[in-house]
């Protein structure tokens, strides 16, 4: 009796050591306690079920469903009326069929069995009343959390040594799984833990929740702020839909575009940055725009006339006025005079119309008159002449409308015919007003 006290003291030992661990149902090691039945087989047996208790086995699970452990039964025996101690110590591998809250597996083992009728003998297996024992069997674990189950297994055990018996061992107990480890303490095992070394909750999978937003820290960008699960835990104080920690202006409303600023002028630059934050400008010139003295819509640093209004197909400088140019190329830009004469003619006046509309087209633009006169009379009387026949040229398109800054007037008296002054046809058209392909057309 000695040794049946001691061993229970020993199995309540084990098994406050072990109740003290993590629980996980995927803990490796597993203790169980319980009582057994026998009930024995063969010839000239005569045998009644027997109760006796403990059964105590300890198991490593070690792969592909495969668990090997020691298993140590007390119980009683009986046989044509008489009452046999029994013991048996067997190895054991045992093979789980599925998974789940509801384990049946199968079972082999081999080892010793005793039965007597003394209980005081010093050997536990006395030779005498013991032999070699080979098991098999099936039981079921039910388990009812993640580290405790009820087992029920019954093996039938063969064993052919003199004061021996073949005989059926049904076990019925408690089992309990453990092993692997809680280092934070938190309750989830290492196994199970996320956070192995941080304490946690077991909804976050042993993560804590410092900010006590519902994300856990091991996923929250801010995990000491509140924020919400769209900003991964973040929050965002302007409402813009832009993480504080990723917002440049968490206190203005902006977009995600300009890194969570406005953009008050609409030019592409956040006014975070934006040096004329009212003002539409060029990011290059940090949200500026560019200085245009001109006033042409070309910014000086592009202009090729920065003083001069341009257009942006000519590089900020005037467009040439191609239309006053081939008039100055074309039969139209000769105005012929009367001899000793500075009127002009009906037909001049018309021509000088078609020649105000050049000008008012190109604003910018001044022009040249040179008058000239045929070799009759003297050179400086001739001379006055030509300067008179451009300056009447000149006065007529002022009283037209053309600005008067925008005509210069030169003289060239009889020095540049274009026609021989000894015929009448020469003389008749070297008394002229031109504004020819020498001239020289300034651009403002």
């Amino acid at each position: 009796m000695k040794t049946i006290k001691s061993l229970f003291t020993i199995a309540a030992t084990v098994i406050s050591i072990f109740a003290s661990q993590a629980q996980t149902s995927e803990n490796p090691w597993a203790i169980a306690v319980g009582a057994d039945l026998i009930n024995l087989q063969g010839e000239n047996v005569d045998s009644k079920l027997k109760f006796g208790a403990p059964a105590l086995s300890l198991s490593r699970y070690i792969g592909s469903g495969f668990s090997i452990g020691a298993k140590y039964a007390m119980g009683n025996a009986e046989n044509n009326g008489v009452d046999l101690d029994y013991r048996s110590l067997d190895g054991v591998l045992k093979y789980n069929l599925t998974e789940g809250d509801i384990l049946p597996y199968l079972f082999a083992g081999y080892g010793m069995s005793k039965f007597g009728e003394d209980d005081n003998k010093d050997a536990i297996f006395p030779s005498t009343e013991s032999g070699r024992t080979i098991s098999g069997g099936i039981g079921v674990n039910f388990y009812l959390d993640d580290n405790f189950a009820i087992n029920v297994s019954t093996s039938y055990r063969g064993t052919t040594e003199e004061d021996t018996y073949n005989h059926l061992q049904h076990i019925i107990g408690l089992s309990y799984n453990f092993g692997a480890g809680d280092a934070d303490k938190d309750g989830v095992p290492d196994e199970k833990d996320t956070c192995p070394d941080v304490p946690g909750l077991k909804e976050f999978d042993g993560c804590p929740d410092t900010d006590g937003d519902g994300i856990p820290d091991n996923t929250d960008r801010c995990p000491e702020e509140a924020g919400t699960e769209a900003l991964q835990g973040c929050p965002d104080r302007d409402g813009d839909g832009v993480a504080d920690v990723d917002d440049a202006c968490p206190d203005e409303a902006g977009s995600a575009a300009m890194n969570g600023c406005p953009d008050s002028d609409g030019d592409g630059v956040a006014d975070n940055v934006d040096r004329c934050q009212q003002e539409a400008g060029d990011p290059e010139n940090a949200g500026c725009p560019w200085a245009d003295r001109d006033g042409d819509g070309v910014p000086d640093k592009d202009d090729q006339c920065p003083d001069e209004e341009g257009s942006v197909a000519n590089n900020g400088c005037p467009d040439q006025p191609t239309a006053l140019i081939e008039f100055i190329n074309s039969d139209q830009n000769r105005f012929l005079f009367s001899v000793s004469s500075s009127k002009l003619s009906a037909e001049n006046r018309a021509t000088l119309e078609s020649l105000k509309a050049l000008l008012l087209e190109y604003p910018n633009v001044t022009i040249k008159a040179e008058g000239h006169a045929s070799s009759d009379g003297s050179s400086a009387y001739n001379q006055k002449l030509s300067e008179q026949r451009a300056a009447a040229l000149k006065d007529h398109l002022v009283s037209i409308g053309v600005d008067a800054n925008r005509i210069d007037t030169i003289g060239y008296g009889e020095t540049k015919p274009i026609e021989d002054n000894n015929t009448v046809s020469g003389r008749k058209n070297n008394r002229r007003v031109e504004i020819n392909r020498s001239a020289q057309l300034k651009i403002n």
